[in-house]
């Protein structure tokens, strides 16, 4: 490549400018769409991995790993067997476990789970690299009919602060089992965190097991009995659904997990939720696979349409190459201009690609981030999108050659003349 070629390959791209002006967008955008698909697969992959963050050990009923991060954590489907309360306050007070976070599910509203926890919940609990529960407004719940509720919670029912809920037995939209003489007042919204939580009703644990009083079976006995009112300090529940746990030191994680997988008085499972959430990924996974072969295709298609242009253009470039090579340009210089321009035009359209891809970044993240709670930081290119671009270039160099072979041959036929 000599610098007089380059020269002439950037003169000739200014004076097609429209053509290839139009040619490095569509190509850009292809690329464009491979990188954002990239770029939100692993930040994606990210932000599940960090779905619960700062927490140690998840705790619940024996049963599998999968299953137990699932209903505690994203709060699909049920446990198989509660833990017993006694057998929670038996573990926490392990001298190697810095705090707690108790999780009793079973009630909903409006098809939206219900949890109940400890007032701690909204300080102790995190997720996306310890990022801590804020609230959109309102406060903390404080007394036993207070309920904090998620983003979505509130968009989707409108509700707003002291707004009057009742809460269901059970799961589903539509529950004939509603605890109607107990009504719940909304005291807090969550900010949107892009988790489970946008999607929950969060209510003092104590409350939970208040609503339940007089209920057997999931029937209730008697509808004279208020607890919620009576304001009684003194109700514990005498199981809860799991519980997470947050150990003082990182190096006893797997001492604390195998004594609670080997606890005598009930059988439990403590899993890590890194491990599991990776786990679930490679399940949920696939999604970005088929993403990335679609964009592959979109580039391709783009690759080979960039190809026809350049073939449709040849032709009209026959009398321009014939001019180059009365002035002394040999065959193969022309089949290096074609070459160098198919590059520089794949060249410009990765640069205009970077460019929109962190301009989308820089506009979207804070929108999407105060909306859904998903979080898209601005990070450099990664080995494999460098890899990308690069076989793209490498793409644009052997799709090049065959303009170049034609050129090649039409230069070395027509001379001055051409023949039509």
């Amino acid at each position: 490549m000599t610098l007089t070629t380059l020269r002439l390959a950037l003169k000739s791209l200014k004076f097609r400018k429209f053509t290839v002006g139009m040619t490095i967008f569509s190509v850009g955008i292809s690329i464009l769409l491979f990188l954002a698909v990239d770029t939100i697969r692993v930040q994606a992959k990210n932000n599940f991995v960090n779905t619960v963050s700062g927490i140690d050990l998840i705790v619940g009923s024996r049963s599998g790993s999968v299953q137990l991060l699932l209903y505690s954590i994203f709060h699909i489907g049920n446990a198989t067997n509660n833990v017993s309360w006694e057998s929670y306050q038996k573990i926490i007070k392990h001298p190697r476990i810095e705090s707690s976070i108790p999780i009793s599910l079973g009630d909903s509203h409006k098809g939206f789970r219900v949890i109940g926890t400890s007032e701690k919940f909204l300080k102790d609990y995190q997720y996306r690299n310890d990022r801590s529960l804020s609230l959109l407004a309102g406060n903390n719940f404080t007394q036993l009919s207070d309920a904090v509720i998620g983003s979505n919670v509130a968009k989707k029912l409108n509700y707003s602060l002291n707004d009057e809920i009742i809460l269901a037995h059970g799961m589903g939209n539509i529950s004939l089992a509603q605890h109607n003489n107990m009504p719940f007042t909304i005291s807090g919204i969550l900010s949107p965190t892009g988790s489970p939580l946008d999607d929950s009703i969060v209510i003092d644990l104590k409350a939970l097991e208040a609503i339940h009083i007089g209920w057997e079976h999931g029937i209730a006995t008697s509808t004279e009995h208020s607890a919620l009112n009576s304001d009684n300090e003194t109700l514990q529940p005498k199981s809860i659904t799991a519980f997470l746990l947050k150990l003082k030191s990182k190096h006893d994680v797997f001492n604390i997990q195998r004594a609670i997988n080997d606890y005598r008085k009930e059988p439990l499972l403590a899993i890590l939720p890194g491990v599991a959430l990776l786990e679930l990924w490679k399940v949920v996974g696939i999604i970005e696979k088929i993403l990335i072969i679609i964009s592959g295709f979109v580039i391709a298609t783009t690759l080979i349409s960039m190809l026809s242009i350049i073939l449709t253009n040849l032709n009209s470039r026959r009398h321009e190459l014939a001019v180059l090579r009365s002035v002394g340009a040999s065959p193969l210089s022309i089949s290096l201009l074609m070459i160098i321009e198919t590059e520089l035009i794949i060249i410009f359209s990765m640069i205009l690609a970077i460019a929109l891809l962190y301009l989308s970044i820089l506009l979207f993240a804070p929108i999407l981030h105060h909306t859904y709670g998903i979080t898209i930081m601005m990070t450099p290119l990664s080995l494999f999108q460098w890899q990308l671009l690069g076989s793209v270039l490498l793409a644009g160099l052997l799709i090049s050659l065959i303009p170049a072979f034609n050129a090649y041959r039409s230069t070395l036929q027509d001379g001055l003349t051409i023949r039509t």
